[in-house]
């Protein structure tokens, strides 16, 4: 699920979603159906042109495109993960777009970051894979200067599966998926750990929000077979049996036979979004 890479505490479980290329690939189909929530919500938050951006578990780089065209050539983003596989195809994908005012940084925040340097901090889909996210956040309002703003977007998976109880074979594997997530080790419960981390780091309760992308669009459509077959091959380990799936090879044509049986939309995950600004002394 998670839009970008985790930037990984050394003391964390392995990432449920692995960092295959086809993952990876997943990940950039995935940020076309989430991008417009992830703007509104930076734009909302008070990111804007000229302004120093902090992109954490960059990934291949959506979120960090999306910041730079945001903040604009005066402005600047660093994206920083622990994968530099994924941070290869970032750098290629910003060059493709023609943005000079993104770099990419292979590193932990745990060890990285000291000091006031940016006007902002955020990530998508990422806090919920640290062991810890309080400790996470800590290290990194560090580098937010006084007054900048800390905007962080998280998963809610009771709004997709609200969204999707009136189809069963698209319910079944949500669930299956949020119980992975689940005996991984990722948080499932973002909103009030958004809520109290935020406060408890020392910044004003956030501003939140909720939001469920739903369509009819091919993306929107496919994110659950999508992200199934991302977290399907940790099942045996994780102690769960997909056999009331059926047959792999048909879940895609199952699934969207079962949204044209029902004349349905199709969700995508919950968004939590949460932002704060750095108290000024």
């Amino acid at each position: 699920m998670h839009e970008d890479l985790m930037n990984r505490t050394p003391s964390s479980a392995p990432y449920v979603l692995g960092t295959t290329d086809a993952e990876h690939e997943r990940l950039q189909r995935q940020a076309g159906c989430l991008a417009p929530f992830t703007e509104r919500l930076f734009r909302d938050a008070g990111i804007t042109a000229g302004e120093r951006v902090l992109d954490v578990g960059s990934g291949v780089g959506d979120v960090a495109l999306l910041a730079a065209r945001l903040v604009g050539p005066t402005g600047e983003v660093v994206g920083m993960d622990r994968d530099g596989v994924a941070l290869a195809k970032a750098r290629m994908r910003a060059a493709a777009a023609g943005l000079n005012n993104i770099r990419f940084v292979e590193a932990d925040i745990a060890t990285s970051l000291s000091g006031a340097q940016f006007d902002a901090v955020v990530g998508r889909l990422i806090l919920q894979f640290f062991p810890d996210p309080v400790a996470a956040l800590r290290s990194l309002v560090v580098a937010v200067r006084p007054g900048g703003v800390v905007v962080f977007q998280e998963s809610n998976w009771a709004s997709f599966l609200a969204q999707s109880a009136h189809l069963p074979l698209r319910s079944l594997c949500g669930s299956l998926i949020f119980d992975a997530f689940r005996r991984s080790g990722a948080r499932t419960d973002m909103d009030l750990a958004l809520f109290r981390g935020f406060q408890e780091v020392g910044l004003p309760p956030p501003e939140l929000r909720l939001e469920t992308p739903i369509g009819w669009d091919l993306e929107t459509r496919r994110w659950v077979d999508d992200l199934f077959r991302s977290v399907h091959p940790r099942f045996e380990e994780l102690g769960i049996s997909g056999a009331s799936v059926g047959d792999l090879s048909t879940l895609a044509e199952r699934l969207e036979a079962e949204l044209d049986a029902t004349q349905s939309y199709a969700a995508c995950i919950g968004l939590v979004g949460a932002w704060s600004r750095k108290p000024i002394p």
